[in-house]
């Protein structure tokens, strides 16, 4: 009985304390949109989502640096921290991006009766796309050695290092007419420069300010009443917990992706999250795990945790095939939704999830070798990085 009452004290507090920290989420969530959007005409869209990336993942890297800092010295511990890892970027592909296509059809169908049948992403977006390539690669070498030491860390972040190395060298998008963007949008953009600047950075910073003091007291409100309700801490920590530390990203991809117009931007929101996670919060896992157990060793992953992983990058894999073209077609939000709900509500589909993402990431490399399908973003790609990287204009460069 004494378990009952304190199973219910603990979810009235924690839907106590969401009554306030939840529209705190939100408000953040919409400064830090209408920042990255108003930053985009003023520097590349890439690197303004780049940065609002950081700012949304701060709580999922608060969430994973406690579950590593705790691992060495719990049992089961690194599985904690896998699950965690592994989860939220699951998440990002298989609900988020469906998710992205969902709202904008649903007000595209509003708008304009009839279906959409396809995000179409812009040349810029490449940038985004072909940067998941080298994280997912080096990913498999650690999947397949079996290992993550603080030298696989540093050498994403240099990846990473690389990836924002090339989005600074992207043009900012032309802002045509003012008066199509929303009322924030449309006031920031026409300030003189230096309220135009001081102003993005204030949303950038307060909105920064406002998810990173209210993610712990906003996660550990929903943590009491899912415990109360029963609910493991394996599927806690994979899965609960990550939907709830991305929750500024998916307000903020909602918030555009219901303009129709917005939905590629919402696209690349989630895309440079997936980078994010991939790199920097993939590379902070051996430091922080090497910090609490005060000495360096290689953290070894078990034949569970390796199908983890092999799972999460055939499934990032295949989304990244999927966008090579440029495009992001219903059917394929509607697969992507459909093998994470399989995998998400059956456990032991894990392994034939992971051979189904296998083939069709195979079947879109053959497509591409035989000129069947065309990776436009490649291609794309290429060409800004010689023009915007390398500064060659055309063959006559």
């Amino acid at each position: 009985m004494s378990k009952l009452v304190g199973m219910g004290a603990a979810a009235k507090a924690g839907a106590l304390s969401a009554t306030w920290t939840f529209p705190a989420i939100v408000g953040g969530s919409f400064l830090i949109a209408w920042a990255a959007e108003s930053a985009q005409f003023f520097m590349s869209q890439g690197l303004s989502l780049a940065i609002l990336a950081w700012v949304q993942t701060l709580p999922e890297f608060a969430v994973e640096a406690v579950i590593a800092w705790q691992a060495p010295r719990t049992p089961g511990g690194m599985h904690l921290v896998s699950a965690n890892f592994t989860g939220a970027v699951r998440l990002l592909v298989g609900l988020g991006w469906p998710m992205i296509y969902a709202v904008a059809a649903f007000f595209h169908r509003k708008k304009h009766h009839r279906p959409l049948k396809e995000i179409r992403l812009e040349d810029e977006h490449s940038v985004e796309i072909v940067g998941l390539v080298l994280p997912l690669l080096y990913f498999c070498f650690i999947t397949f050695k079996g290992t993550i030491t603080v030298w696989d860390g540093l050498v994403l972040m240099a990846i990473y290092a690389a990836y924002m190395f090339i989005l600074n060298r992207i043009p900012p998008k032309e802002l045509e007419n003012p008066e199509d963007e929303e009322w924030p949008i449309r006031k920031i953009v026409t300030f003189r420069p230096a309220l135009r600047n001081a102003t993005i950075a204030a949303l950038f910073l307060g909105g920064a300010g406002i998810i990173f003091f209210t993610a712990e007291p906003f996660l550990h409100s929903l943590l009491a009443m899912a415990l109360s309700l029963g609910i493991s801490q394996y599927v806690f920590v994979q899965w609960v917990a990550p939907f709830l530390s991305e929750f500024p990203e998916k307000l903020s991809a909602v918030y555009w992706a219901r303009k129709v117009t917005g939905a590629p931007m919402a696209l690349m929101n989630m895309v440079s999250s997936n980078i994010n996670q991939w790199t920097m919060l993939a590379a902070m896992i051996p430091f922080v795990v090497a910090f609490s157990a005060g000495h360096i060793q290689p953290i070894p992953l078990d034949p569970e945790q390796r199908l983890e992983f092999a799972l999460t990058i055939a499934q990032s894999a295949l989304g990244m095939c999927l966008l090579a073209n440029m495009s992001f077609a219903w059917y394929e939000a509607v697969v992507l939704f459909s093998l994470w709900l399989a995998q998400f509500l059956i456990p032991t589909l894990r392994e034939e999830v992971a051979v189904l993402y296998g083939i069709w990431v195979a079947y879109e490399v053959v497509a591409w070798l035989m000129k069947y399908r065309k990776p436009l973003a490649f291609v794309l790609f290429a060409r800004l990085f010689r023009e915007r990287v390398m500064k060659r204009q055309g063959a006559g460069a």
